[in-house]
């Protein structure tokens, strides 16, 4: 459960109006991913990705909101569902990471004498600092700038999936799509009566017991 938001648990609204059977269907599916599973990304590239998504997004062995972000992102990219757009400076999604993993470990292996998924957290963190400023020059990069992959793949992609994820709602009290009962109180600081509500200092317990019966 979230601090944030005492006592909410999405998973609560399942059997409530907040959602229909489509929505139960698409959350059914991301509680049930396989975090091992993966078809786009090769047996060489994925120790790389699944490395990176720890790097981005942490999360504790066993945390309660564990999201498999690198098996949420293989599956996207199996679906090749992309954003809508590209943009001019980026090669197609996939392209984009086959190239941004390929060159993260020559950048490892040139600096480091290793891998990307061999190197230890702080390293890796300074390795990713150094593409996030696009003070990375691998051949692999070919004309893909590497600031341009962390901002528009490595970011957009790790973080949306951390938040696409069910398991995550909890931290921001989001209920999901809110299908077909909907949201009422569109305005700031107002929230409808099954939404979670955020608990202030001091605050803990009450909201505790008021995030209990939301549905």
């Amino acid at each position: 459960m979230s601090e944030r938001y005492p006592g909410y648990d999405v998973l609560a609204k399942r059997n409530t109006p907040s959602w229909n059977e489509t929505t139960r269907r698409v959350i059914d599916e991301r509680l049930a991913q396989d975090p091992h599973a993966h078809q786009f990304f090769t047996d060489e590239e994925w120790p790389t990705l699944q490395a990176l998504c720890r790097r981005i997004v942490p999360q504790a062995p066993g945390r309660t909101c564990f999201a498999p972000l690198a098996a949420m992102i293989d599956a996207k990219l199996v679906a090749d569902a992309g954003d809508g757009y590209r943009h001019a400076s980026m090669p197609d999604h996939r392209e984009a990471w086959r190239r941004g993993l390929r060159a993260l470990d020559q950048e490892a292996q040139t600096r480091h004498g290793a891998r990307f998924h061999a190197l230890e957290p702080a390293v890796q963190d300074e390795l990713l600092k150094a593409v996030q400023r696009g003070d990375a020059h691998a051949e692999a990069w070919g004309d893909m700038r590497p600031e341009e992959f962390f901002k528009r793949r490595v970011l957009h992609d790790v973080v949306g999936a951390y938040y696409a994820h069910p398991r995550s709602w909890n931290e921001i009290g989001f209920g999901g799509p809110a299908s077909p009962r909907g949201y009422v109180r569109m305005q700031y600081d107002r929230r409808d009566p099954w939404e979670a509500a955020e608990a202030r200092p001091g605050q803990e317990e009450r909201i505790r017991k008021l995030n209990a019966h939301v549905g």
